[in-house]
């Protein structure tokens, strides 16, 4: 049966962002994710995963000015030095919190940049993370995003980032897989994720169109999920998603699965 993680920076929008994890906890999830722990102090957030016996699933590397719209640093040759820090205090962090995920996000490829020069960036910022995080037995992943909703973003279909991860060649470095995402940019989800799976260390779902809970939209969610358990992966399903309205009323969908838990 799959394991359950919220995603804390899009559900339980309803209140502040530290009184999230007590919503999580009283709803049954035993795992929560969340973009960027940065800031907050480590310790801080610590207690708030003790005190609701709670699991630190995943965060992402520190990805450049957010509110800016960058989307990550990785591919950008000229950001290396801030990538390599950002690759210390996020295993500050992850140590602190126990977590022995974290995510890259590539970034959006600047228009003209030369593609080789982005990729060689890529992959030697990729070896330096994994290297580091393997020092602590971190796990590094690796996420392909649409570009409907980030347009420009690097990485963007399953076959990309498998052969950047196979280029990088570090036993630490795994996909993100998120299936909102590879619905939009390719389809043909349940074959790709049993191509793949021993690649996968992550998985995130929302439903197409809209990006809201399962089961609002195309995706077969039931069918994948069918499937996961048939498959055997036993790695966590964040629920990255938009609630179309609040957040608990729309939760019928994993409640089963949550109890069962």
């Amino acid at each position: 049966m799959p394991k359950f993680s919220a995603n804390l920076s899009m559900l339980f929008g309803e209140r502040p962002f530290l009184e999230r994890f007590a919503a999580a906890a009283e709803v049954g999830f035993r795992g929560v994710e969340y973009l960027f722990p940065y800031d907050y102090e480590a310790q801080e957030l610590a207690e708030r995963l003790r005190e609701n016996g709670l699991t630190q699933v995943l965060h992402n590397l520190p990805a450049g000015d957010w509110e800016a719209g960058e989307r990550g640093i990785a591919v950008l040759p000229e950001r290396v030095d801030e990538f390599r820090d950002g690759v210390r205090r996020a295993i500050d962090y992850a140590r602190a919190l126990g977590c022995d995920q974290v995510n890259c996000l590539a970034g959006i490829a600047p228009e003209g940049a030369d593609p080789d020069e982005l990729r060689s960036t890529f992959v030697r910022n990729l070896r330096y993370a994994a290297e580091r995080l393997a020092e602590h037995g971190i796990t590094l992943l690796v996420e392909a995003i649409n570009t409907r909703d980030i347009p420009g973003f690097y990485l963007s279909t399953t076959m990309q980032a498998v052969g950047v991860v196979e280029e990088v060649g570090a036993s630490n470095l795994k996909l993100q897989y998120d299936v909102y995402h590879m619905q939009v940019m390719e389809g043909d989800l349940v074959p790709t994720i049993e191509r793949n799976l021993d690649r996968i260390g992550h998985i995130q779902v929302a439903d197409n169109p809209g990006r809201n809970e399962p089961g609002t939209g195309e995706i077969a969610y039931p069918f994948i999920f069918k499937r996961l358990d048939e498959l055997g992966y036993d790695g966590w399903v964040g629920c990255e998603y938009k609630p179309a309205g609040d957040t608990v009323a729309g939760l019928d969908w994993v409640r089963p699965y949550l109890s069962r838990r």
